[in-house]
């Protein structure tokens, strides 16, 4: 059967879920964890809970799926020693630095891939199983029918069924970030999506809040289409909440009723949607906590604390018991594991009246209500007319269960080496790279919207054009451009893999070797078409080892993370080269349920969100691949500031502008001067950063 995987943000959250019926838990600790606003683990709660979920045979994933970046790998080090020597099932990562990490110093710990490195594809599955990864928690984007063809292989699936939906893609989120500083990658988000936003300026309404997810009637459908994993969101929630939702997702799996209103009680948005899950996006999926919800909550937690007060029976033990004359009592118990315990007890004395009895033995033995046990089947050898006291039975009863409870800790943990490897990242700074003959103004790369947007430019003044994945718009550039400076920048987010792979086997045909990876999918595609692959921004990557894995996995380059400083880029270490984006509208959010067509429909279309201060972000619409990005209000431009970047190419991203635009900008760039008549400018976060 497929396990209930429930959220743990603290010690009493992770008992809650357990004595519901979990499991398995997932956890963070005070560090590396995208959920750095929740309680999280201390060292010493870790090791109390990994102890209390293993002996009642119950797995533990430690969620160490933050960016991270070369000032923490020494720190990510002494985190992963900690997960290793505590005996957790499995870590759950999103930075390639943590792989890379754990194949040197402990290559015996499990690995699954967290929702933040956005897979949802075969080919996503392929580079996770390339990792050495076991399981992929794929996107929460995701139809039935997609789920079930990526499910059921040797790859495990996990999939979340109930909890908050973010409005963007897990992973490709920067609106927290690029607001406030705060980033989602690093598990600090602050849920701007949550406040009012709106299609029109000077709405009211809230088109960024998608109501919370709840496919529990769908577990079963879930569990036919080879799913592993039944994920429930919320480590930054309530115990009665972790409690609730495991509760009733477990009846739901096991084809029980629940009470679904007491769940939508406890914490929803206006209500629940399984809008993705069944293919039916808009605006039925939207809606926001009012403070109605948090009334009905409140008075809903104390009905659920009865779920949690006792022990949920996990195993069975069953019992062999020998009372004859002359011969010491002889009391035994195997678990489900055939763990074995044994009491030896005194001599029976005979029976002056009422001698012990196969009714007597099992009465007083299955006597396991404080325990996580219960009473299977019974073997007695008993004599005639002898006796046994009720105090020896319960003491039997309690020292086997104290033995087999004490072997279940080890027989569950998981325990691993972890070998320091000498990773001294923080000093393999820049003077690994290579520093002679890099120009002033690094090689510029551009991604645009259309063909028409390079054809006033000489194929000589750039290293490279990226277009869209249309062979009709590349066609139109090799009317102007040679084939060597163009690539194809590939979709964000794919519903149809095998048609992509066929397009860019006919844009290869055309002699378009190169290709701009925006999802680790490509990099497998790109080995397997013999292309080219170019790791771009939205790949996260924020650190020496990330960058020494990718070169691994055949890129050729790779652009950082823009949630960098400039120093942190400065210091990357390495041979890989490296990129920044050096202008346009960042994408803050990859939006699969487009706000606007939500709101007001396709024909009405505003392209544009406001906030609610009236700033305008425009939404770039790639409906032909089935999602939107909400891009930033201002532009990036650091055309002034070449000197301070030590990049080996600059990425320029354009979206509206015009070909004369196109070739202005690219002035600017060679002549170092600042970006004039485009609105606001940004230097994005090169110089404030994130926490």
């Amino acid at each position: 059967m497929a396990e209930i995987l429930s959220p743990a943000g603290g010690a009493d959250h992770a008992r809650a879920a357990v004595l519901s019926g979990a499991d398995a838990v997932y956890l963070g600790l005070k560090k590396f964890s995208a959920r750095a606003g929740a309680l999280n683990f201390s060292e010493e709660e870790l090791r109390k809970t990994v102890i209390f979920c293993h002996e009642r045979g119950v797995k533990v994933y430690a969620a160490v799926n933050t960016m991270v970046f070369d000032n923490e790998l020494d720190e990510l080090a002494d985190t992963l020693r900690l997960l290793c020597e505590t005996g957790v099932d499995a870590l759950i990562v999103q930075d390639l630095a943590v792989v890379a990490m754990v194949e040197k110093c402990c290559p015996d710990l499990t690995l699954h891939a967290s929702t933040q490195m956005t897979l949802h594809t075969r080919r996503g599955e392929d580079f996770a199983a390339r990792l050495g990864m076991t399981r992929t928690v794929l996107s929460r984007e995701l139809d039935l029918k997609t789920i079930a063809e990526l499910s059921g292989g040797d790859m495990e699936t996990e999939v979340f069924v109930h909890g908050a939906m973010c409005m963007s893609v897990s992973g490709q989120c920067l609106m927290s970030a690029i607001v406030g500083s705060r980033s989602a990658n690093r598990g600090a988000c602050a849920q701007p999506c949550r406040l009012p936003c709106s299609v029109k300026k000077g709405g009211d309404t809230y088109a960024l809040s998608l109501k919370d997810m709840s496919v529990l009637p769908h577990l079963r459908e879930l569990e036919a289409a080879g799913v592993s994993s039944m994920k429930i969101e919320g480590r930054m929630k309530r115990p009665e909440y972790c409690a609730l939702s495991a509760h009733c997702a477990k009846a739901a799996l096991n084809g029980e009723k629940y009470d679904g209103k007491l769940l939508e009680q406890v914490f929803s948005r206006g209500g629940f949607t399984d809008g993705y899950l069944k293919g039916e996006r808009g605006i039925g999926m939207f809606g926001r906590r009012t403070a109605e919800d948090a009334k009905d909550a409140a008075e809903a937690y104390p009905k659920i604390h009865e779920l949690y007060r006792r022990e949920c029976k996990r195993s069975k033990l069953d019992f062999f018991v020998t009372i004859k004359a002359d011969e010491r009592v002889k009391i035994s118990a195997t678990d489900e594991n055939y763990l074995f315990a044994e009491y030896v007890g005194y001599v029976p004395f005979e029976a002056d009246n009422n001698p012990i009895t196969l009714q007597n033995i099992e009465k007083q033995l299955s006597k396991l209500g404080s325990t996580f046990y219960e009473a299977g089947s019974f073997t007695c050898d008993i004599g005639e007319e002898l006796s046994v006291t009720v105090s020896e039975l319960n003491i039997a009863r309690r020292t086997i269960c104290e033995s087999i409870t004490a072997q279940r800790r080890e027989h569950f943990s998981r325990v691993v080496n972890f070998t320091p490897c000498g990773l001294n990242i923080t000093s393999a700074a820049r003077n690994n790279k290579p520093e002679t003959g890099r120009a002033a103004v690094p090689p510029l790369r551009l991604e645009v919207t259309s063909a028409e947007q390079i054809i006033k430019l000489d194929p000589d003044s750039i290293d490279r054009a990226y277009l869209p994945l249309d062979l009709k718009e590349l066609h139109h550039a090799l009317n102007v451009f040679p084939a060597e400076k163009l690539g194809v920048s590939m979709p964000r987010f794919t519903f149809d893999e095998q048609k992509q792979i066929q397009q860019l086997k006919e844009a290869a045909a055309l002699g378009i070797k190169d290709i701009l990876c925006t999802n680790f999918a490509h990099i497998i595609i790109a080995g397997e078409l013999g292309l080219t692959a170019h790791a771009a921004h939205g790949l996260n990557t924020a650190n020496t080892l990330a960058l020494e894995k990718l070169g691994e996995l055949g890129c050729a380059d790779a652009v950082a993370s823009v949630e960098m400083k400039v120093r942190q880029i400065n210091a990357l270490g390495g041979r890989l080269p490296v990129g920044v984006v050096a202008y346009g509208r960042l994408p803050l959010m990859l939006n699969i349920n487009c706000p606007i067509m939500a709101q007001v429909g396709c024909n009405n279309c505003t392209g544009k969100v406001f906030d609610r201060t009236g700033r305008a972000f425009p939404v770039k619409c790639s409906k032909r691949f089935g999602y939107v990005e909400m891009l930033n209000s201002y532009t990036l431009c650091i055309s002034d500031k070449s000197g301070e970047f030590a990049a080996d190419f600059y990425e320029l991203l354009f979206y509206k502008e015009s070909p004369e635009r196109v070739a202005e900008i690219l002035k600017i760039f060679w002549r170092s001067r600042p970006l004039k008549n485009s609105g606001a400018v940004t230097r994005g976060l090169y110089y404030r950063g994130v926490t």
